[in-house]
């Protein structure tokens, strides 16, 4: 990832791009029919065609000649959340991110259960899919103001340093129930999210008015793309092996480094004359 250098809250300007939209405004992957009666078609053109297209628009002008120009989606929102003082393209650049991969996550016809890893993940978690259902429904409900709610898979235990870890498993894992306020995505905690459901008003207020829980229960029971959710779980159990190898690695070449280094030291010791020693 690209570093960001800032004073105070705004980005150093380097250079003048000629590219006017460095980003695009993404259709949903459906139809904004297909999710009727659950959400409507004019909840969807309002969301994607109102707020969403705000959001791109504002982002481009927000990165237009500095150093957040040129780089990722996910770039952006890592730099810009600054370590928890977020720069000013974060909200815009999160909230692109945020609601493209909520629209993902459903589908015509979805909904039920999810099966095979995830659900069993799931089960170990939570106790039962019934109960991880109640504890979904139950925070998004509690969520106080504008925000997200999200099934993210993420590490069970801390990696210490300097000490004999185990072998990185699967039980070093599991799946969370995780709400984030206003854009906050939950990539800037190093989690990696699942699936996510918009708890924002303008997201539901048009077909569902105050009954936020309504909303929740009915985009679960009918429309979540478990199939897509199921995949994602894949790419992170991949990408979570490939850092348990590459911190492996590390820590050996960090041990033989070290060993290296006592080696080189008793060598030293070994070599030096002890009659100019006793001389000094």
């Amino acid at each position: 990832m690209s570093m960001v250098f800032a004073t105070g809250k705004y980005l150093k300007i380097t250079h003048r791009s000629s590219i006017v939209a460095q980003f695009e405004l993404k259709p949903p992957p459906y139809p904004l029919v297909a999710l009727e009666p659950h959400l409507s078609r004019q909840t969807l053109e309002h969301h994607w065609g109102k707020h969403q297209k705000g959001y791109v628009e504002n982002l481009n002008q927000q990165i237009l000649g500095t150093e957040l120009d040129g780089m990722g989606l996910e770039d952006i929102i890592l730099a810009s959340y600054n370590k928890g003082d977020p720069l000013p393209a974060f909200n815009n650049a999160a909230q692109i991110w945020n609601h493209e991969f909520f629209w993902e996550s459903m589908k015509p016809g979805g909904g039920g259960k999810p099966s095979g890893d995830l659900l069993h993940l799931i089960e170990r978690d939570f106790g039962s899919f019934k109960d991880f259902l109640r504890e979904f429904v139950d925070t998004a409900s509690a969520h106080c103001g504008s925000g997200w709610v999200w099934i993210t898979y993420k590490a069970n235990k801390l990696n210490v340093d300097n000490a004999v870890n185990p072998r990185p498993s699967e039980n070093d894992y599991k799946i969370v129930v995780a709400r984030t306020p206003n854009a906050v995505n939950p990539l800037v905690w190093d989690y990696s999210p699942l699936l996510t459901i918009d708890v924002w008003e303008h997201a539901y207020y048009l077909d569902y008015e105050n009954r936020r829980a309504k909303y929740v229960s009915t985009i679960m029971e009918k429309l979540v793309a478990w199939d897509v959710v199921s995949s994602r779980l894949e790419v992170a159990k991949s990408r979570a092996a490939e850092r348990a190898r590459e911190e492996e690695e590390r820590k050996r070449r960090e041990e033989e480094f070290e060993s290296e280094e006592e080696i080189d030291e008793s060598e030293m010791f070994l070599n030096s004359d002890p009659e100019e020693s006793e001389a000094e």
